[in-house]
């Protein structure tokens, strides 16, 4: 459980986000965190996937909200998504309720919401008939990838707050682990993250960023 002091603040879209003081840093974009996240890492990842039934890794869990937005897409589409997410400092239940997220994005489905939170660390659990969560309490930087993914959610907290999140080594692995036609999608468009990307062997698109968020982000694709 995460032990630094966290805040909930309001972002642009009225969706709520976390600030870490200690770091000086947001989980989402101020500019609105769902919003965010629904552009970068469904519209601009996921949806581009052709894989039927997608293996999804994110690193950063967070709070949650890119799994749920998932959980909700693969309900609907009825793809069966198998996600794996590293993450950590897990947040306490308390703050997850705080958030609100459900009421903001589908309030019929909040127990799923709180399924994902409430779901055991380091096993597979079926939240619901299409999502298959493996949540992993665990260090990015040293976890042992052993299976390949169609489509990788990179979320970390920015280079210039977590810059051992973002190497070149770390990139060649991701790489090394990404299916043929696999998708990496990041919010952080700066050149040099672009450059690694590329030298790791992926094929690089800078995008439109979010509806008045970020100028662009990016996506990475495995040919």
């Amino acid at each position: 459980m995460m032990s630094r002091k966290l805040e909930i603040q309001e972002t642009q879209d009225g969706s709520n986000t976390l600030y870490l003081p200690d770091m000086d840093e947001h989980y989402h974009s101020v500019k609105g965190a769902l919003t965010e996240s629904r552009h970068i890492f469904i519209d601009m990842g996921l949806r581009h996937c052709e894989i039927r039934n997608p293996k999804v890794l994110e690193i950063g869990f967070g709070t949650g909200l890119n799994a749920f937005l998932t959980l909700l897409e693969a309900e609907e589409t009825q793809r069966s998504v198998h996600y794996t997410t590293l993450e950590l400092y897990p947040l306490d239940m308390d703050m997850i309720r705080q958030l609100g997220y459900p009421s903001e994005i589908d309030e019929l489905h909040a127990s799923w919401y709180y399924a994902l939170h409430e779901a055991k660390w380091n096993g597979t659990v079926s939240v619901t008939p299409h999502f298959q969560l493996l949540k992993q309490q665990a260090d990015y930087t040293a976890f042992p990838f052993s299976e390949l993914y169609d489509v990788i959610y990179f979320d970390a907290f920015a280079p210039e707050k977590q810059p051992e999140m973002w190497s070149q080594e770390l990139f060649d692995r991701l790489y090394a682990h990404t299916a043929p036609g696999g998708i990496l999608t990041t919010y952080c468009a700066k050149g040099v993250v672009r450059r690694m990307l590329q030298s790791a062997g992926y094929q690089v698109e800078r995008l439109a960023g979010p509806p008045g968020g970020k100028r662009e982000i990016l996506r990475a694709i495995r040919l």
